[in-house]
């Protein structure tokens, strides 16, 4: 969109939020850059470039606006809908690949030359993966500095620099501050807010979105089929365990009308933008609602269902092959026989972990440690014993991967492989483990159920091909139509 010069004016004139984080606005006059909903006089139009990602902007020499923060707007939701090279390396540079593995490690994983990433990186987004991880750095130290009483050596090394130098050199040229005077400005800011200091060790943080959003059917589902020990809802947040690359989290996410509260306790703090990373993509929070909307009204059968709860979002996960796992329990059984099930492997064979602030009590099993269950002692049936065995098998020893670099397309065709893998148990990992918002599920009986009643075929042929319209949102579809249904996971929890 960045190369759209006129709509891009018109987007900063009008201050229009939707656009935040698609593009960003950078001054020549200045040298600052800006978000399109920067609350300041918008400058002239010949003042103004676009790039299309904040790295761009601070490879090009702008300093990051202390308005508007621009680090901090929602991700593009460019990267989400898309399962191309380019979308797949940002998810990965969001899953902090390129701090723990290098470049050559994020191209290993991609399946292409480390040249050939950063060409086309470089094409699309005006940074190679050195930039956009450098970004990310200087983000994760700006949150740290302003959200924790850390010495600024800890902040530097947690946030992923290679030393201090480096670490102050970005503060103060991303930010246009040294990092003791970004942690002055906070203090300021909370004491004039009267915040009150969190607990010992929780970070509390807040994960921007674009409206509207509708948090029924995201939190409602995520709580309805909460595994006890490994997630809960509490006090009007659902929480959660987190399995990350150096150690172990616990998350509380909290709706708000203009942000979701995050109190996130960590392990080990370099974790910290892979956990916020893996809570937004969980929760949705960078789809462009506006977008999906829009596309789907053009059905006057879904229209109603759109204008009676707008912006609904995917519940996903944080943990691609922990659902994989948990879809294969699930298969033809109840709601709460899936937890039942589910519950028992976490307490067997999941790392217990400590939790203050209520009553988690695992990370939920890895393939590794479910690779190893006798499956005699598996209380299900021979041919989903013979699933579950499969899948936790190949995810051990490597021959699947599920992961945020995932091809949708190819990793279908591996799951179809697998014993006890069919349309639905594909098409549900595909929608809330790989983020294919385009995902459907045409067999669902609670779809069928809904297609019938609202008039639309009920049959898998005939709704896939009436669903042809609702294309590339077929995922968000899938929300609404669940959303008719008086089952719990449409509703918040009392």
């Amino acid at each position: 969109m960045y190369t759209d010069t006129e709509r891009c004016v018109r987007a900063v004139r009008s201050k229009d939020a939707r656009f935040d984080g698609w593009f960003f606005t950078a001054v020549v006059t200045t040298r600052i850059y800006c978000r399109p909903s920067c609350p300041v006089v918008p400058p002239k139009p010949e003042n103004m470039t676009f790039y299309p990602s904040a790295a761009a902007c601070q490879q090009a020499g702008f300093r990051a606006c202390k308005r508007c923060r621009p680090d901090t707007s929602p991700g593009s939701p460019e990267w989400d809908r898309r399962a191309d090279l380019v979308a797949r390396a940002m998810r990965l540079v969001g899953d902090g690949v390129v701090d723990r593995e290098g470049v050559p490690g994020l191209a290993r994983r991609l399946g292409y030359s480390t040249r050939q990433v950063e060409r086309q990186l470089l094409a699309e987004l005006g940074a190679g993966p050195l930039a956009l991880a450098r970004a990310q750095r200087a983000q994760t130290a700006r949150l740290l500095i302003e959200t924790t009483a850390l010495p600024m050596a800890e902040i530097a090394f947690a946030a992923g620099f290679a030393s201090i130098r480096t670490f102050n050199d970005t503060v103060r040229e991303v930010f246009a501050l040294s990092p003791s005077e970004l942690r002055e400005r906070a203090t300021r800011s909370a004491r004039q807010r009267s915040d009150s200091p969190g607990a010992s060790g929780v970070l509390s943080l807040r994960l921007p979105f674009r409206t509207p959003l509708n948090p029924d059917n995201l939190f409602g589902h995520l709580a309805a089929t909460a595994v006890p020990g490994v997630e809960e809802w509490r006090d009007g947040a659902y929480r959660r365990t987190l399995r990350l690359p150096y150690g172990h989290g616990i998350v509380g996410l909290t709706p708000e009308p203009d942000h979701i509260a995050c109190r996130l306790t960590l392990s080990d703090l370099r974790d910290l933008p892979v956990a916020i990373s893996r809570c937004r993509r969980m929760l949705d929070l960078d789809a462009d609602p506006v977008a999906v909307d829009e596309q789907l009204r053009t059905d006057p059968v879904l229209a109603p269902l759109v204008d009676k709860a707008p912006g609904r979002r995917v519940p996903r996960t944080v943990d691609e092959a922990e659902f994989a796992v948990r879809a294969v329990l699930g298969q033809q059984v109840s709601t709460a026989a899936a937890r039942t099930h589910a519950a028992r492997l976490v307490l067997a064979h999941g790392e217990p972990v400590d939790d203050p602030e209520g009553g988690l009590t695992h990370l939920f099993p890895s393939p590794e440690a479910l690779a190893a269950v006798d499956p005699d002692t598996l209380a299900m049936p021979r041919t989903r014993r013979t699933t579950f065995t499969t899948l936790v098998r190949q995810l051990a020893d490597g021959g699947l991967h599920l992961g945020v670099e995932s091809d949708w397309a190819e990793t279908r065709v591996r799951l179809l492989a697998l014993p006890g893998f069919g349309p639905w148990t594909v098409d549900v990992i595909a929608m809330r483990a790989l983020g294919d918002p385009d995902a459907f599920l045409p067999d669902d009986l609670g779809i069928r159920r809904v297609a019938k009643e609202l008039g639309l075929p009920s049959t898998p042929a005939a709704l896939t091909a009436r669903a042809a319209a609702w294309r590339p949102w077929r995922a968000y579809a899938v929300q609404y139509l669940w959303a008719t249904d008086s089952h719990p996971i449409n509703f918040l929890p009392v």
